[in-house]
């Protein structure tokens, strides 16, 4: 596998080894030590998938206290993910990567704890996998505005689809409950 380093150091980009033949194609999408000789240390406990239509963004979101990295992938279609540090205290805070992941490129990203998450949908759908290292937990969740003009994302769609809750969440200056740089 190659793992590509990102802008923000903790981000990575994964490109899993790809093995194919006229008969399709097989890959390794996880690997316990491969991936921690890479710096994801934390076990995988939950997995999820979410199917979109083009135009769907969902983002940004995170949880504290209780944080969770990702690492998340296209399995059907092209989307741009995007991951923003939101650790106060963090010599990046407010920087994001931005970075297509398709079936075609079948990379990964690694969303590390303490960093917000969303993605739009760039194909007619798509079929996005996560792989968490702790379980989801509703009280724990935080959203910031997917448009916020100080984190400035080009997210590629005109016109999202949102959820209620992704059109009416805060802009990062107005969030009280973010991670702290260090103690994550």
């Amino acid at each position: 596998m190659n793992v590509i380093a990102t802008d923000l150091p903790e981000v990575l980009i994964i490109e899993p080894k790809l093995f194919g033949d006229q008969r399709g194609f097989f890959l390794e999408t996880y690997q316990f030590q491969r991936y921690r000789d890479a710096g994801i240390h934390r076990p995988f406990i939950q997995d999820n998938m979410s199917r979109s239509a083009q135009g769907v963004l969902r983002g940004l979101h995170l949880q504290n206290p209780n944080t969770q990295g990702k690492l998340v992938s296209a399995m059907r279609g092209r989307v741009l993910d995007v991951a923003v540090d939101v650790r106060v205290g963090s010599p990046n805070f407010g920087r994001h990567v931005a970075v297509e992941l398709s079936e075609e490129n079948r990379r990964q990203l690694w969303v590390p704890r303490g960093f917000a998450h969303g993605f739009a949908v760039l194909s007619e759908t798509a079929d996005f996998f996560y792989k968490c290292d702790d379980v989801y937990s509703p009280k724990d969740e935080v959203s910031i505005r997917w448009n916020d003009p100080s984190i400035g994302i080009a997210w590629g769609v005109d016109n999202p689809l949102l959820s209620a809750k992704d059109a009416e969440a805060p802009l990062l200056s107005q969030v009280k409950n973010l991670p702290i740089y260090g103690q994550i």
